[in-house]
């Protein structure tokens, strides 16, 4: 074949590559979010914490562990510098919100209910109250429901209680 005919084929198949992806049709990201349960350490209860032990289950299946809690953090907007609004840069930082914040690994995470207890240590050594929870993940597809769905179980513990986020 000559150097034309080659050159040929690559734009016919460049070509209908194109085509194909002018369709509509969305591309699913291959990312998958962790099957982790979170929890959140509400900024007021998080100077009186020291430690954390969640127990979450679902069905017959359970995951448990001492949570390594590091502090929390919130998006702070920086704004965008001057220009047309699709040219111009933007930009933000992170800064730390009071919270403490740790996940629990829980494989096989589905969207039936989970029943979660919290426990754990104040500052001084003593006992947390014991604290308990049973409540639905959320079921959110992202990037369009012919994609993966994303399940997520966040949790938030205050001098209330334990709360679904």
């Amino acid at each position: 074949m000559t150097f034309t005919g080659l050159a040929l084929i690559g734009t016919l198949f460049t070509g209908s590559a194109l085509v194909g992806s002018c369709r509509g049709e969305q591309a699913c990201t291959e990312i998958a979010p962790a099957q982790v349960v979170t929890l959140s350490v509400a900024a007021g209860y998080a100077g009186l914490v020291q430690t954390v032990h969640l127990k979450a289950c679902q069905a017959d299946r359970c995951s448990e562990a001492a949570l390594e809690l590091v502090p929390g953090r919130t998006a702070v907007d920086l704004g965008c510098a001057p220009g047309s609004v699709g040219d111009r840069p933007c930009s933000a930082t992170s800064s730390p919100d009071g919270t403490l914040t740790g996940m629990l690994m829980f494989e096989g995470m589905n969207a039936d209910s989970i029943h979660a207890t919290a426990s754990g240590t104040d500052t001084s050594g003593h006992p947390l109250p014991l604290r308990t929870i049973t409540f639905t993940p959320r079921v959110t597809y992202p990037f369009g429901e012919q994609c993966a769905r994303f399940i997520t179980a966040n949790l938030v513990l205050d001098a209330g209680g334990l709360r679904q986020a």
